[in-house]
């Protein structure tokens, strides 16, 4: 018996079912944070390169601006790899040379609609501040995760990244996975334009919501602690600038570490019923708001939210190509960024990187539109970068991708700035939270925190003209 997968050493196993009908969680196993110094880096990903050195050691990752670059002026983060040569171009006639380093969904965009691929130097520019390096130091030991099972959420961790160091048991590794996604570091707060765009079927580019959008992440105030954390990771506040038929609406948007003892929090304000709204019903698989029904509330960040609905169980890691450091998708227009069924490739680039590869199927007597779910988890800043998804038939539907924009000033080498959703079934798709060069989506990112009140569904209303 594999008895480190119960992280119980001399202990019988009549000793672990007692635990656990006390709904108490059998001790992890021993944890040594200081391999977050020396054969891991400080947020858990491996230091060292690959076996040929394709995927080179990570030294800090990229913390500086180019000389003279000034955000608040230049609005756009520069593209910092432009001089880099393409190591290979793939498509659906050479995939099957380099299909061990495609994901699923990657291939079956290239079968179905003639995708591509452009792979370059991959550059690990992961990066935090040394506080939530030091935080994630501890978190290795402290964090708890829920009596009730991983899925349901933790305790115990702050600031930092809260498994960086997973359990043995994979069953229990892929919810920390998924947990370190959504609690990732992305900086403490910041407020954007952002643009939501719609492709249907025939190739036609429709603006499906424009957005001012806040964000605070309560879990990385510098000035906090795990012991007066309020446990929300993030707090973001959406106003709508356009269409017309979405101008003026607003949305508040709680998410907690514990969603067993606090569930998801999510109020409206539509202007045409003048009233403040808690909707309970919008999470899982209920289609989002401002993204014309092409995906679902958890389909965030190709997945966001509540994870109860499913099993989480990691796979294994992986090298493959994902896409990675793509600011030069930001300094494109959204009529040149997007084709008729992806985004174009001309301005997206793919690297080679470690990932985490998770799979999430529906748990018994659960149900999600999503039957199942594979998802590609870098292992650097444990962002989601590729996600697959299959209906209850079994049929492939959904494609994830995440680009992410490298922000040195933050320092954070991973900013989600758009995730891109391709439906296979309906052959339609969508980019959502994109940054693009053009005005008001162009505007530069503005960091620190906005005013306490846009985070308070009471001044909601109040907040219409703001």
């Amino acid at each position: 018996m594999n008895r480190r997968k119960f992280g119980i050493v001399g202990a019988s196993s009549l000793g672990a079912l007692a635990a656990y009908m006390n709904n108490i969680r059998p001790a992890l196993a021993a944890v040594d944070p200081d391999q977050l110094k020396t054969t891991l880096m400080p947020l858990g990903g491996e230091r060292a390169a690959n076996a040929d050195g394709s995927i080179p050691a990570w030294t800090g990752g990229l913390t500086e601006m180019p000389p003279g670059w000034d955000p608040n002026q230049n609005g756009l983060m520069p593209d910092f790899f432009a001089s880099d040569a393409k190591v290979v171009s793939i498509d659906a006639s050479n995939m099957a040379q380099y299909q061990d380093r495609l994901s699923i969904g990657t291939m079956q965009m290239m079968t179905k609609y003639g995708f591509r691929i452009d792979v370059y130097p991959t550059h690990r520019t992961a990066a935090a501040p040394q506080w939530v390096y030091d935080n994630t130091y501890k978190n290795a030991t402290s964090a708890q995760m829920n009596a009730n099972g991983a899925k349901y959420g933790f305790t115990g961790a702050y600031g930092g990244t809260p498994f960086p160091i997973l359990d043995p048991d994979p069953n229990i590794a892929g919810a920390q996975i998924i947990w370190n996604h959504q609690t990732r570091w992305q900086g403490v707060a910041w407020t954007r334009n952002e643009a939501n765009y719609s492709v249907d079927s025939n190739g036609t580019l429709s603006l499906s919501a424009g957005q001012r959008q806040f964000v605070r992440y309560p879990y990385y105030q510098p000035d906090g602690s795990a012991a007066n954390y309020d446990g929300l990771y993030i707090q973001s506040y959406t106003k709508y600038l356009a269409p017309a038929n979405n101008m003026g609406q607003e949305f508040l948007d709680y998410q907690p570490t514990n969603m067993y003892a606090d569930p998801e929090r999510i109020w409206a304000y539509m202007p045409g019923q003048g009233r403040v709204r808690q909707e309970p019903d919008m999470t899982y698989d209920t289609p989002a708001p401002g993204l014309s029904g092409y995906i679902n509330q958890d389909e965030y960040d190709i997945f966001r939210g509540a994870m109860d609905r499913y099993d989480w169980k990691l796979i294994g890691k992986k090298e493959i190509y994902v896409p990675y450091n793509n600011n030069k998708l930001y300094q494109a227009t959204a009529r040149q960024g997007h084709g008729q069924h992806f985004i174009n490739p001309d301005y997206l680039r793919w690297e080679l990187h470690r990932v985490w590869v998770v799979e999430a199927t529906l748990a018994p007597g659960k149900r999600n539109v999503m039957a199942k779910r594979r998802l590609y988890v870098d292992e650097d800043t444990w962002t989601i970068l590729l996600g697959d998804t299959w209906d209850a038939q079994g049929n492939y539907w959904h494609y994830g991708i995440t680009t992410m924009e490298n922000r040195p000033d933050i320092p954070a080498g991973a900013l989600i700035s758009t995730t891109v959703t391709a439906d296979l079934q309906a052959n339609h798709y969508l980019s959502s939270t994109g940054v693009w060069n053009e005005s008001p989506y162009n505007q530069p990112m503005l960091l620190g925190s906005p005013p306490v009140q846009l985070f308070d569904p009471r001044n909601l209303a109040a907040q219409a003209q703001f």
